[in-house]
């Protein structure tokens, strides 16, 4: 992992429509890095929600693609979490970012991985993959979030355990946090697991969850419509397989409009950006 911090000597840069400053870079492997930003000060969105960001492409028009935000409602700034993609249209050029640099962001944020997108409940699960914990990352770090749940699960899969370190990170990180540690003392639970490199916990979120393992390592109950809600981001692939695990223990899709027991991102940013 190697960080860029902020510049005091950058150079001026042409002037975007909707434009952003980054403010920090952070490279966690070879494919994957978080940047912030500047934060409009008209923005006002719900934790979990996405907005579109990109970069001007080379015929002189906005890239944008739809990212979920990581930081929480009430930061200053605003976080992202990205995947680089060699031939993307979008990340080939996004990796390179700087402090300094601008971006566009347009500021309507949207999105189904919202508190009030679920019926009130004991237990949050969170299912993710890769850069899918991103709007998971702004949730962990909303009070409100612990004044809905009893507790909040975190179950995060990558390939490898690198690939782990932005999550796990930041979660080791919120109990001695003073915005949000009183709030995550004694309710957060975090799993991850790889599906190539040998770690601690292993396996696909499907199967630990189908399997019961996850139930039986953090010494909690199989889940149930009475108790449970989730929301899940990660691959298509994975939306689907997930539902049908989730739906297998009771549990039925939500929408902002009608709440339910669990909700599903459908824009998540895939690996051809």
């Amino acid at each position: 992992m190697s960080a860029v911090s902020p510049m005091t000597d950058a150079k001026p840069i042409q002037t975007l429509p909707d434009a952003q400053t980054v403010t920090e870079v952070t490279h966690w492997t070879d494919r994957l890095f978080s940047f912030r930003v500047t934060r409009p000060r008209s923005l006002r969105f719900r934790s979990g929600e996405f907005v579109m960001i990109g970069l001007l492409g080379d015929n002189g028009k906005p890239l944008l693609r739809a990212y979920s935000i990581a930081s929480p409602s009430w930061d200053e700034e605003l976080e992202f979490y990205s995947i680089k993609v060699p031939d993307g249209p979008l990340t080939s050029k996004l990796q390179h970012i700087r402090p300094g640099d601008q971006i566009i962001l347009r500021p309507k944020p949207v999105g189904t991985l919202v508190l009030d997108a679920l019926l009130p409940g004991k237990r949050l699960w969170m299912l993710a993959t890769g850069t899918g914990i991103a709007p998971f990352a702004s949730l962990v770090r909303d009070p409100e979030t612990y004044e809905r749940y009893e507790q909040v699960i975190v179950m995060h899969t990558c390939r490898e355990t690198a690939e782990l370190e932005y999550g796990r990170k930041l979660i080791e990180s919120l109990p001695d946090d003073p915005l949000i540690g009183e709030f995550v003392k004694g309710k957060l639970l975090y799993y991850p697991t790889t599906t190539r490199e040998t770690s601690g916990h292993m396996g696909r979120i499907t199967d630990n969850l189908s399997s019961g393992k996850v139930f039986a390592d953090l010494g909690l109950p199989a889940m149930s419509a009475e108790t449970d809600r989730a929301m899940v981001c990660g691959s298509m692939a994975l939306n689907i397989d997930l539902k049908a695990v989730l739906e297998g223990f009771g549990l039925r899709e939500g929408a902002n409009s009608e709440p339910r027991e669990y909700v599903v991102e459908k824009s998540f940013v895939g690996d051809g950006i």
